[in-house]
């Protein structure tokens, strides 16, 4: 059995993350909170996060292709928000520009680093064997 915990697949843990995470957060409001349209909503999310968490484990280059761009539009999200966000501002405070920084770095490498230890674009050279050497 191949290893799944490196970071080749990076995005795909933090997919499977997300769908655990809505997968409660919808089981949360069909029996607490007793509504039922709404969550229906997000267990389709979830159920579309959670196939491309389990395609993408299995190396399908389609998966590995959304969860990049996915990645990819947070982090460019994120930095917008850093100079346009007034409501996360209100909130956060002080933290906003730490909290919102590190997020877009984090995504922004992610999605970097996961194109080349993917080899997703073909003018990239294939580094995944060299770099899981050096982590």
């Amino acid at each position: 059995m191949k290893e799944k915990i490196e970071f080749k697949y990076s995005l795909e843990i933090l997919a499977s993350v997300a769908a655990v995470g809505g997968a409660v957060t919808v089981l949360f409001t069909f029996i607490i909170g007793k509504h039922y349209i709404i969550p229906t909503i997000h267990l389709t999310n979830t159920i579309l996060i959670a196939h491309l968490a389990y395609f993408g484990f299995q190396d399908k280059r389609w998966a590995k292709y959304v969860l990049f761009w996915i990645a990819t539009v947070i982090s460019m999200h994120m930095f917008m928000g850093l100079f346009v966000a007034q409501v996360p501002r209100e909130i956060f405070g002080n933290a906003f520009l730490p909290i919102y920084g590190t997020v877009c770095v984090i995504f922004g490498a992610l999605a970097w680093k996961y194109v080349a230890f993917n080899c997703l674009f073909r003018h990239l050279p294939n580094v995944s064997q060299n770099a899981q050497q050096r982590l």
